[in-house]
């Protein structure tokens, strides 16, 4: 594993962008800038929640709507952390959390494979919280998925307030996250696979 798992991406198209710093053995700080506020606040909980530190800055064509933005955030995200985990020796590898937030309650489980991914099972019950459009959640963590090489699996269990499930998602991947990365001591310099490949 490699000693700074640290990486900034940049990502330029016609539409949108995005730069990111991800560190991963960070303790939690952010510093996050979409244009999108509710947005901004879901990426602050995977920070917190993952104890990873993550620098957002996203410029898209919000005039037309945030799906651009979004889904681009998500794919550099996912570029980011595949350069941070390097050659991902010594990681857990796995990584699972349940989170509950009042009435809501979702399941995030998740396996840094190196085989893209995403089943996602979450039926909002709005279809925008703040300027946040709720469809795009789903294309955020499918862009992830793609360009992090993750599988991933999303289950919104229940839920009332939209709000709190799309939160309560946000918050168990930060923490699923969390475990997968870290540094499992019986491991190290072992990549975590019989292939001998991730």
């Amino acid at each position: 594993m490699q000693p700074d798992r640290i990486a900034e991406i940049t990502r330029r198209t016609q539409e949108t962008e995005v730069e990111i710093r991800l560190n991963l053995d960070g303790t939690g700080k952010s510093e996050i800038a979409t244009g999108i506020g509710f947005f901004d606040h879901m990426l602050e909980q995977i920070a917190r929640h993952g104890l990873v530190d993550l620098v957002v800055k996203a410029k898209g064509d919000l005039d037309v709507d945030g799906h651009h933005t979004v889904e681009d955030v998500g794919i550099t995200l996912g570029d980011a952390l595949l350069r941070a985990l390097g050659d991902k020796k010594g990681i857990r590898r796995y990584g699972f959390a349940y989170v509950p937030l009042d009435e809501a309650l979702s399941r995030v489980v998740l396996d840094l494979s190196g085989r893209p991914g995403l089943v996602f099972e979450a039926s909002f019950t709005a279809p925008m919280v703040g300027g946040l459009d709720t469809q795009l959640v789903r294309e955020f963590f499918q862009g992830f998925a793609n360009h992090g090489e993750v599988t991933l699996h999303i289950d919104n269990l229940r839920g009332v307030n939209a709000h709190h499930q799309a939160e309560t998602i946000f918050k168990a991947f930060g923490r699923a996250l969390r475990m997968a990365v870290e540094p499992d001591p019986r491991m190290t310099g072992v990549i975590p696979s019989t292939k001998g490949v991730l």
